[in-house]
C-alpha cells in the first residue's frame, strides 16, 4: 500500500513536455525549448571557477551546517539588506537545496496534515503537489487576464479566513506579472491583521529592478508574518546545484532548521562556498544578465505583435502567460502539437490550474534574441 498523498498526486509534467519535444522530428530546424524554467547560457567563468575550487577541496566533503555555511548566511544576509533597505542579520537565514525546497520546508513549518494554505489560481504546479502530499489543503484565489493576473484584494481578504498561510510567486510562475509594491504591502497587511503567514517566492525578483521591489521589510513587525523564498539558480545560472534561501523571523527559521536537519542535513557545500564568493563580485553580471533576459522579453513581444490570433495576456521577468488561438482545444493537445509539428516546446496552461486551457506558458528566458524571432515563421501557419 502507498501513501495515498503520494499515491494520488498527478505524475511530474515536465518529463511529460520533454516527452512530446523528443517526438519532434527537426522539419523546421532544431527545437525551440520554451518549457522548463532554465538559464539558456552557462555562468560566467569566475562562478565555474569557484565552483571546481570548492567541490576539489576536502573541507567541503563532510557535513556543514544544517541553517548554512556562516558565510553565505552573512553575505546573503547583507545583499538582502541592501537591496530591501533593510537590517537583515545571518540568524533569519536559512540556506536549503534550492527554491522547491525552500517552500516545502517554510510550509512545513507553519503548517500540518489537515492544515490549509491559500494559494493562486494559476499557480506553480510544485507548491502545489509539495502540500499535497504532505497533507496540507489547497485553496485559491482566482486570478484571470482581465485583472494582469494579480489577485483582488477583497478576494483575498475573504479567502483568508481558516488558513495558516497565503503563498504567492512574484514575479508569478506561471504568468510572469510582476506584483505591484502597494499590492503586495495590502496583501501583507492583511495576512497579518488575520494572523496569516504571507509566504512570498522571489524566486525570479534579480530580473526586476531596484524600484520594482517591495518594501515588507520595512514593516517593524515583519518577522511575525513574512516568509521569503530565493532561488540562487536563475541568477547564477546553477540550477544543477540547487541552492535556495528563506529570510524569515527567528521562530521561524529555529522550526525550518529542525525540518532540515532530518530532511537533508545540509544543503550542497560546495555550492555555497562559491556563491558566498560570488554574490557582491558578481553584481554587474547579474544586471547584466537581466537586460538581457529583458531583450528577450521585448523580442517576445515583438513577435507575437506579428502572430494574429495569438496574444501575451501577462508578461514578467522569465515568463510569458500566452492566449493560444485554438478556442475549444485542451491547452495540452495544443502544446502537444507545438512541441511535435512545430519544434515549440512550452507548458499547457491547465498544469497550473483550473480553466487556464485557453493559455500555453512560455519560458522566453530559455533562448536568446535570434531564437525567439523564429517563433513566427513556426506558429504563424501553425494548425491542428
Amino acid at each position: 500500500m502507498l501513501n495515498s498523498f503520494v499515491d494520488e498526486l498527478d505524475a511530474p509534467v515536465i518529463p511529460m513536455a520533454q516527452a512530446w519535444a523528443r517526438a519532434y522530428q527537426g522539419s523546421h530546424g532544431l527545437l525551440i525549448d520554451l518549457s522548463q524554467a532554465a538559464p539558456g547560457y552557462p555562468p560566467p567563468p569566475e562562478m565555474l571557477a569557484w565552483l571546481g575550487e570548492a567541490a576539489a577541496s576536502p573541507e567541503f566533503t563532510g557535513y556543514g551546517p544544517t541553517q548554512g555555511e556562516h558565510a553565505l548566511r552573512e553575505t546573503y544576509a547583507a545583499h538582502v539588506s541592501e537591496i530591501y533597505n533593510t537590517s537583515i542579520i545571518p540568524a533569519q537565514t536559512h540556506i536549503t537545496s534550492g527554491c522547491n525546497q525552500a517552500f516545502i520546508v517554510a510550509a512545513m513549518a507553519v503548517a500540518g496534515a489537515g492544515d490549509t494554505v491559500l494559494m493562486t489560481n494559476p499557480c506553480y504546479f510544485n507548491h502545489e503537489a509539495s502540500l499535497s502530499m504532505l497533507g496540507i489543503k489547497s485553496t485559491y484565489v482566482d486570478c484571470n487576464s482581465d485583472n494582469g493576473f494579480l489577485p483582488d484584494i477583497e478576494t483575498i481578504r475573504t479567502a483568508l479566513q481558516n488558513v495558516k498561510a497565503f503563498a504567492i510567486v512574484s514575479p508569478n510562475n506561471p504568468t510572469g506579472c510582476i506584483y505591484p509594491k502597494a499590492l503586495l504591502q495590502e496583501i501583507y497587511q492583511t495576512c497579518r491583521d488575520t494572523d496569516v503567514w504571507l509566504i512570498l517566492d522571489e524566486t525570479y525578483r534579480d530580473f526586476i529592478t531596484l524600484d520594482e521591489r517591495h518594501t515588507l521589510f520595512s514593516n517593524a513587525d515583519w518577522e511575525d508574518c513574512l516568509i521569503q523564498l530565493y532561488s540562487f539558480s536563475k541568477s547564477f545560472c546553477i540550477p544543477g546545484h540547487r541552492l535556495g534561501a528563506v529570510v524569515a523571523g527567528e521562530l521561524i527559521i529555529n522550526a525550518i532548521f529542525k525540518v532540515m536537519d532530518n530532511l537533508q542535513i545540509c544543503a550542497p557545500r560546495a555550492a555555497q562556498n562559491a556563491v558566498a564568493k560570488a554574490i557582491a563580485p558578481l553584481a554587474d553580471w547579474r544586471e547584466s544578465n537581466r537586460v538581457e533576459i529583458q531583450n528577450r522579453a521585448a523580442a517576445m513581444r515583438q513577435v507575437f505583435a506579428e502572430l494574429s490570433g495569438w496574444g501575451i495576456s501577462s508578461m514578467g521577468a522569465y515568463f510569458a502567460f500566452v492566449k493560444h488561438p485554438f478556442e475549444g482545444h485542451s491547452s495540452i493537445d495544443v502544446a502537444k502539437a507545438m512541441a511535435e509539428q512545430a519544434g515549440v516546446s512550452c507548458l499547457p496552461g491547465s498544469f497550473f490550474g483550473k480553466n487556464q486551457d485557453n493559455f500555453l506558458r512560455i519560458a522566453f528566458a530559455n533562448v536568446d534574441v535570434e531564437t525567439i524571432g523564429l517563433l513566427k515563421s513556426r506558429l504563424k501557419d501553425f494548425s491542428l
